[in-house]
């Protein structure tokens, strides 16, 4: 690509970002990222911002790449915190890169779309993943990463991959990646790779909401912002995948560990006394989903993408949840402490 295309290319793929964003199917609230690589230079989105909003907010920041794969290489703790290698005097809105930014950087891609692809979770959470996605990825070169903590540990697992640079990668318990020259061959291989992991959800039958709404009274809770959020407690099998814990680690970060299961004489008051604490999430089994009133519009996405990754796992599919070790490693990470100040701030 000429060097005088780079700054059309950003521009086509920030449009690309904001239809990536604005697709629940895709990714949800500050999930996700996408990069573009220009002479050494990594511009990636900014972490805790929205894909939704590329098109309208300056959210890619300016990544130096060299310095930044050579602490990957050393496994130097430096390269968890990738705002050292920022290029400062072109990055304008100030923020952070992306957390995923070391996995970007390893990409021998130009161009990386990262998305939190419900019908890719829903096999990706499964320990027989590849032997089920095999068959539908036929002819084309991808490989399957084992789950590691996003960040550096992902960015290592990864690398194990890179001498066959393969175009996409199905990573356990978390998403999709996709590599490519051009946005335009980027954005063609995201959809052929969706299509082929294509599920149908099960139908869920109707939340319950004049119930909810009693159950609410008193407490400091709301309905969600979705009603599709409801299908994972009013649908028998996405409600027992629910109670068994946490499937990837942006449910972890925005709706806490596993799910919280009321019994039907609780109500929202009751769950938070038993509790000793106020879940950000409740779900009442055939009857449906209440918020805490302060979640984030971030918590409510990923109460949505719960309902929507459920839906596509079979009741007898065998699933790995997220074990307390991971749990442990996303809590007390940093950057992701970060990004939910960010969130708290309504920076997305």
């Amino acid at each position: 690509m000429p060097a005088v295309d780079w700054q059309a290319e950003l521009a086509a793929l920030k449009t690309l970002s904001a239809r990536i964003g604005n697709d629940p199917l895709l990714t949800q609230g500050a999930g996700g990222n996408t990069s573009l690589k220009v002479d050494g230079t990594l511009w990636i989105k900014a972490s805790g911002t929205w894909l939704a909003h590329a098109a309208e907010r300056d959210i890619m920041v300016p990544v130096e790449m060299a310095p930044l794969i050579a602490a990957v290489e050393a496994v130097d703790p430096a390269a968890e915190q990738a705002q050292q290698f920022v290029v400062t005097e072109l990055n304008g809105s100030g923020l952070r890169p992306s957390i995923e930014t070391t996995v970007h950087a390893l990409m021998p891609h130009r161009v990386v779309l990262h998305v939190h692809c419900v019908d890719t979770i829903a096999f990706a959470v499964r320990s027989d993943c590849v032997e089920q996605i095999g068959p539908r990825l036929a002819g084309l070169d991808w490989a399957y990463v084992p789950y590691a903590r996003p960040g550096l540990p992902l960015a290592l697992a990864i690398a194990e991959h890179s001498g066959n640079r393969p175009d996409v990668l199905i990573l356990a318990n978390h998403g999709l990646v996709v590599g490519a020259e051009t946005v335009t061959e980027a954005e063609t291989l995201l959809d052929d790779v969706k299509a082929r992991l294509r599920v149908a959800p099960r139908t869920a039958p109707d939340p319950d909401t004049d119930t909810l709404v009693r159950l609410m009274a008193g407490g400091d809770y709301r309905l969600p912002l979705s009603e599709a959020a409801h299908a994972v407690a009013t649908d028998r099998q996405s409600n027992a995948l629910a109670a068994r814990g946490s499937l990837y680690p942006d449910h972890v970060i925005f709706l806490g560990a596993g799910s919280v299961i009321a019994a039907r004489d609780e109500d929202a008051a009751a769950v938070v006394r038993r509790l000793d604490a106020a879940p950000i999430a409740i779900l009442w089994p055939e009857i449906g989903v209440l918020m805490r009133n302060d979640a984030v519009p971030g918590a409510d996405a990923m109460a949505r993408c719960l309902a929507d990754v459920t839906a596509r796992i079979p009741a007898d599919a065998p699933v790995r949840m997220l074990t307390e070790e991971e749990h442990r490693q996303l809590t007390d990470w940093d950057a992701e402490k970060y990004r939910q100040e960010l969130a708290r701030k309504k920076i997305a």
